[in-house]
């Protein structure tokens, strides 16, 4: 183990060079390009075996990817924003293909207006291509998760891509103070790709993206739905795992006073450090608050979620995006879904916040935990934080 001081970006570098993938093809968009330029680095000093494919388009570059991924290899990749909305076409590719693809998403708004800054519009965007959708709240989970990554997605009892979210700039370009793991000991823990199906079987051929129409494509898509029912307990048996060799406990999601709490919140990304921050400044004013930090969006754990709110009176939801033309985000669309059937519901609540990369601060969510700590206060199905009138 080493203590080092890292960006966001150079912790996912970092943690892909120890995964060792055979293939990267990248394009660069900000703010990303950094990681990339970091791991081209790595590929030019000899200190990884990897393919670095450099393309003309995020397009080109998830096609790279799917490419390779069914010639057999361990693929890693990177985007962010328009990038990620470029490769649309082809993520879908590789979620029905059944290809353990990689990717880190460094968060960032969506055009237009031109915005380079931190949203959730892009990797929302893309919530149903069938990918596994793991959130990071600062640059140790960055590394941590794209290791997992790595193993959950290889699985064979799951084989579908993964993309590792965090912040653009808030997490991307800040330095902060994390533990890596020696080579040997990521390399024992994900260990060599051995794919079942590839492109170079020779002696059992296969085909991969045909025409499929009326006959057989319904039931296609049936099966890789059902692939997704394996997702949950591997994550989980994941980070278990990882937890025994480096003292990290990963789950599907954290919870901070979740035992008695009145009011919780619920929210994605670095946004929950400052929410730790307010939840435990409340506790020691004697107010019952409680925090949920979502590591795992798709699958959404839709059963732990609904149980761990069932005696909470008001759930607070924060969005970093909207879903237009329905009643608010994406992230209190599924709170909201998942305790539907529960006999005992919480009021649940949505605020729209950081938009473009505008600042959420302490004050803000003590304000938003202190207006529902009394059950009778009534709120708009969603509010806005922050939000120039």
């Amino acid at each position: 183990m080493a203590r080092v001081s890292l960006t966001g970006n150079d912790a996912a570098a970092v943690a892909l060079k120890q995964c060792r993938p055979d293939v990267a093809a990248v394009y660069p968009i900000t703010p990303q390009t950094e990681m990339m330029h970091k791991f081209a680095e790595f590929v030019a000093d000899g200190e990884v075996n990897t393919e670095l494919v450099t393309v003309e388009s995020e397009h080109s570059a998830m096609s790279a990817c799917v490419g390779a991924s069914a010639a057999g290899a361990r693929v890693g990749t990177a985007t962010a924003s328009c990038g990620l909305a470029l490769m649309w076409e082809i993520t879908y590719v590789a979620s029905a293909m059944r290809l353990p693809i990689v990717m880190a998403v460094m968060n960032r708004a969506l055009s237009a207006p031109i915005n380079i800054h931190c949203d959730h519009s892009d990797s929302m965007g893309a919530r149903d291509a069938g990918w596994i959708h793991l959130h990071c709240e600062n640059a140790q989970e960055i590394y941590d998760n794209i290791i997992q990554g790595f193993r959950i997605a290889e699985n064979p009892d799951v084989l579908l891509p993964v993309m590792v979210c965090f912040d653009g700039f808030v997490l991307s370009h800040t330095m902060e103070v994390l533990d890596t793991m020696e080579d040997k000991q990521v390399w024992d823990f994900v260990g060599e790709y051995k794919p079942k199906n590839t492109l170079f079987d020779f002696k059992r051929p296969k085909t991969y993206g045909p025409l499929d129409l009326q006959d057989y494509y319904f039931e296609h898509r049936r099966t890789q739905w059902e692939a997704h029912k394996h997702i949950i307990p591997v994550v989980e048996k994941t980070g278990k795992e990882y937890s025994k060799l480096t003292g990290r406990e990963y789950g599907l999601f954290e919870k901070l006073y979740m035992d008695d709490a009145e009011v919780a919140l619920i929210a994605l990304g670095s946004t929950n450090g400052t929410a730790h921050v307010v939840t435990e400044e409340l506790r020691a004013k004697g107010k019952k608050v409680g925090l949920v930090k979502l590591r795992c969006f798709r699958p959404f754990p839709e059963d732990l979620i609904a149980e761990t709110f069932k005696n909470v009176h008001t759930v607070i939801v924060l969005d970093r995006s909207i879903a237009f033309g329905t009643h608010g985000g994406p992230l209190a669309l599924e709170v909201r879904a998942a305790m539907y059937r529960k006999p005992k519901q919480p009021k649940v609540v949505n605020y729209i916040y950081g938009l473009g990369g505008r600042d959420i601060n302490t004050e803000q969510i003590a304000e938003v935990f202190e207006r529902h700590l009394d059950p009778k206060y009534e709120m708009p199905e969603a509010g806005f934080i922050g939000l120039r009138e």
